[in-house]
């Protein structure tokens, strides 16, 4: 598996079609599901919640939960659904999840989750990894940090992705979790020289290639979230920079390669803007962009059975038809 770069798993952003949206640009960062949590998996629609189109792979599912049978079982779920990788949240802050005794809380239960990760593990074939935080409320030091990863790794689990900031629980919302905590790059780059025949992915803030590759000097790999969704054309830089291929596709070829897609799930009930939705950053930067916006916005909410309308709008979305205002 190659985790040089990621994509970040994030709630109402990495869903399937966001996926589908991100690969027509780059053919190599790997992909994550939105967090998916094990009771929904146990109970819910399983197909509805999992499958996949192909052509995402390589794609992980992150998964959410503290019980070591339920998590089990969705590990052994996603394996049969096709995934390549299954991980498990430790670093959503959120209320809701922390009531539920999931996400960053898990900090303070490092055997709960390793007998969690040891349950996974024995149900599937695929490499389990985590996603954590550094610390949480005022525990934040490198010693507590360390010890927790080390009974993570007691487990064999050799893979792991460090958001460098600490959750704040309770106190902040998930957005203020983003930005408030400061960065601590060098808790990430100090558990590689620590453990350096683990796997070491370092994620948050990372907005540019010169930063990307910095990091790669000291780590294994790079997770970026927000700048992928918000920009998501910087995934050609990386493409080209990062992984040398310069077989990549315009924006105004990414958006034709789209529209099949578009075509097939508008008529599976699917609605125009839970696909388009994701595209709203395909030309930040350009000359423009104001307008594929808004021409995005007024556009994109028609309805589900109107597929006259939908082909009307997509034939005027495909780039030909604004080359004249996006450059």
């Amino acid at each position: 598996m190659n985790r040089k770069v990621s994509v970040a798993p994030m709630m109402d952003c990495t869903d399937r079609h966001e996926r589908y949206f991100l690969r027509l640009i780059s053919k190599n960062t790997l992909l994550y599901t939105e967090m998916i949590v094990d009771e929904a998996i146990s109970r819910g629609d399983k197909k509805k919640l999992l499958e996949f189109n192909i052509s995402e792979k390589p794609v992980a599912l992150q998964l959410g939960g503290s019980s070591p049978k339920l998590l089990a079982e969705a590990s052994k779920i996603g394996e049969d659904f096709g995934y390549d990788e299954i991980n498990l949240n430790l670093g959503c802050p959120s209320r809701k999840v922390e009531k539920n005794k999931f996400g960053a809380c898990l900090m303070k239960e490092p055997k709960l989750v390793a007998e969690c990760l040891e349950k996974m593990q024995s149900a599937t074939k695929l490499p389990v990894t985590i996603k954590t935080r550094i610390g949480y409320d005022d525990v934040e030091d490198y010693e507590n940090f360390y010890n927790f990863i080390s009974t993570i790794r007691s487990t064999g689990v050799k893979t792991f992705i460090i958001h460098a900031r600490k959750a704040m629980l309770g106190k902040f919302t998930p957005k203020q979790n983003l930005n408030i905590p400061p960065l601590k790059y060098d808790y990430a780059y100090k558990l590689k020289k620590d453990f350096p025949d683990d796997e070491i992915i370092i994620n948050g803030g990372i907005t540019s290639i010169k930063e990307i590759k910095g990091h790669l000097d000291k780590t294994n790999g790079v997770m970026i979230g927000r700048a992928a969704y918000h920009t998501p054309y910087f995934l050609a830089e990386i493409e080209k920079e990062i992984f040398k291929n310069n077989d990549v596709f315009s924006r105004q070829q990414v958006i034709e390669k789209l529209i099949p897609y578009i075509k097939e799930e508008t008529k599976k009930g699917t609605r125009l803007n839970q696909i388009m939705r994701h595209t709203l950053g395909l030309f930040h930067g350009q000359t423009g962009a104001g307008f594929w916006k808004r021409y995005l916005s007024e556009n994109m909410c028609v309805r589900d059975a109107d597929i006259k309308k939908i082909d009307h709008i997509m034939d005027k979305i495909q780039y030909k038809n604004l080359e004249a205002r996006v450059g």
